[in-house]
């Protein structure tokens, strides 16, 4: 038998209390936070599958149940060409899983996890009417920057001073094309605060190109979809888009605290 002394086991008991807390505060950390109470949630049946389907859902506080809204059921979305990788988002990326490929510029592939929602950016003067979400409306000189040499890598950008010149990156970058693909686009934080040279860029919701035509790594749905989720969401509701193979959120909905779906 060995004796130890009073301060021997208060050090231990310190140790394995800061143990503790360590642990519940990952935890805490891996789940939905606590200010989110609106959530997109779109799944594909593989990693590689380019469509999708996407659910609504609202909760009144962090305690409260995930009740889906405005679809009665799941919607159609297309994914990256290449399906999915992990992207850099809001929240770590588990360990474990089925797949450990992340996500990298250029390789056609929707980033999967959990992301903040951005802004949205459109050709028309304002947002749909009843929409109250922050908005921008974006012009000629209004690009977002995919170079993964530059100093804004990743990041929205509006060239103040033209007549002093138009950088050489600026063309393939504007957002500005008077494609009917992007007159709406709601961004995707993935990559971002920081930004990762090389881990993927411009990331957004916006109408499909086709009823079966995959992206470059964007999330696309009809027009009128899409117009429904901008008259959804607010900007106090923390809104987040979780977007994972099916497998993987099986895995994940009671860590992360993810709604059950239909």
């Amino acid at each position: 038998m060995h004796l130890y002394s009073s301060s021997f086991l208060t050090a231990i008991a310190l140790v394995v209390s800061g143990m503790l807390t360590t642990n519940a505060s990952a935890q805490k950390v891996a789940a939905i936070p606590d200010d989110v109470k609106q959530l997109i949630v779109a799944t594909g049946d593989g990693w590689d599958s380019h469509r999708g389907t996407m659910l609504l859902f609202e909760r009144k506080s962090t305690s409260s149940q995930w009740l889906p809204v405005l679809f009665p059921q799941p919607v159609l979305v297309l994914f990256g060409k290449n399906g999915m990788a992990w992207g850099r988002g809001a929240l770590p990326i588990p360990k474990g899983g089925s797949r450990s490929t992340f996500k990298q510029e250029g390789d056609r592939r929707t980033p999967a996890g959990c992301f903040r929602i951005g802004r949205v950016y459109g050709y028309a003067a304002s947002l749909p009417a009843a929409s109250r979400y922050p908005y921008k409306q974006v012009t000629k000189w209004d690009a977002w920057i995919d170079d993964v040499k530059h100093p804004l890598y990743n990041q929205h950008f509006y060239l103040a001073t033209p007549e002093r010149g138009i950088p050489p990156w600026f063309e393939k970058a504007r957002m500005r094309l008077g494609d009917f693909a992007y007159a709406w686009k709601l961004e995707i934080r993935h990559n971002s605060d920081p930004a990762v040279p090389g881990a993927g860029s411009a990331i957004f919701f916006h109408i499909r190109r086709g009823e079966d035509k995959p992206t470059s790594g964007c999330t696309t749905m009809t027009e009128a979809n899409l117009l429904k989720v901008l008259q959804w969401l607010v900007p106090e509701a923390a809104p987040h888009y979780v977007v994972l193979p099916k497998a993987e959120y099986a895995r994940l909905q009671g860590m992360w605290k993810l709604p059950k779906l239909q």
